[in-house]
């Protein structure tokens, strides 16, 4: 299926600014799937599963601002979590479809449970890979640990070999999904070096002196729509109980052997997962 990249005028308090995406399939499809992705990456984390359920569904995939061909803010307090429902809202207007599906890694997966908590909300049916309602300080701490650093890379070999050692825990990628990591996870610099493909303001709130559990129990009590949980088996962001709890609420639970935070969503059985998922009746 043809992939095309397009864009869309988002509105903050500042001013407006760009928010990019790349969509996949039939550009009439009404069925509409949304993939959102983690706090420092991009759209493109999601090419390969987007490619194979571009059969089925039009699949949008945004760079939330500050990341990747997105807007990068001059006013790093603008990167907010209703900055980010804002604009995939626009994003699912722009789409014209009825009801949508999404998928959400980590903080996509946080935006789509605060939509599909909302009153009247579109989203049809939600995939939350590798988070939940609560995330221990401990696992925010260690995110902090890499995300506020800004290396530099002299080539797109060094920055593939650093990816492949902070994302160890996705799983076993080939050599060209590592290579193209480092493509689209990377921008060139006026000084002709690799930096990562983010705002570095979007750590802002991370860099607080004393972090904090994050509960949000209250809004996963509200959503009605069903639910996918994929939790990696060594993650430290989605624990165990935290999974069982939102089992026991309905929602469906699979456990990805050997990986951590978080499973790439490239191998063909989770794939499989989402896939059937998202088609059952």
């Amino acid at each position: 299926m043809v992939m095309s990249e397009r864009s869309f005028l988002g509105l903050g308090p500042k001013g407006f600014h760009t928010i990019a995406y790349t969509q996949w399939g039939d550009g009439h499809n009404k069925n509409v799937l949304i993939c959102v992705h983690g706090l420092t990456r991009n759209g493109r984390d999601f090419d390969d599963l987007a490619l194979s359920l571009s059969d089925h569904w039009r699949v949008l995939c945004p760079d939330m601002v500050g990341r990747g061909n997105s807007t990068w803010l001059a006013d790093a307090t603008g990167y907010t979590h209703s900055q980010y429902q804002n604009d995939a809202t626009a994003l699912i207007a722009r789409s014209a479809a009825p009801q949508v599906d999404w998928v959400g890694t980590s903080m996509g997966g946080l935006i789509g449970l605060l939509l599909a908590a909302q009153p009247h909300s579109p989203i049809r049916r939600l995939v939350l890979n590798d988070v939940g309602p609560f995330v221990p300080k401990a696992a925010l701490e260690r995110i902090r640990e890499y995300v506020c650093k800004e290396p530099i890379f002299p080539d797109l070999a060094a920055a593939e070999a650093y990816l492949r050692q902070v994302n160890a825990s996705f799983g076993r990628l080939t050599d060209a999904q590592w290579q193209r990591m480092a493509r689209t996870m990377t921008r060139l610099r006026s000084d002709n070096g690799y930096g990562l493909n983010y705002d570095h303001g979007i750590t802002l709130a991370l860099q607080a002196a004393a972090l904090t559990d994050m509960d949000v129990w209250s809004v996963w009590e509200a959503v009605r729509c069903p639910v996918l949980v994929l939790r990696g088996q060594m993650s430290d962001l989605l624990t165990v109980e935290t999974a069982e709890r939102m089992g026991a609420s309905g929602a469906q639970v699979v456990e990805i052997p050997g990986r951590g935070h978080a499973p790439a969503l490239i191998e063909e059985h989770q794939i499989g997962l989402i896939r059937d998922f998202l088609m059952a009746s």
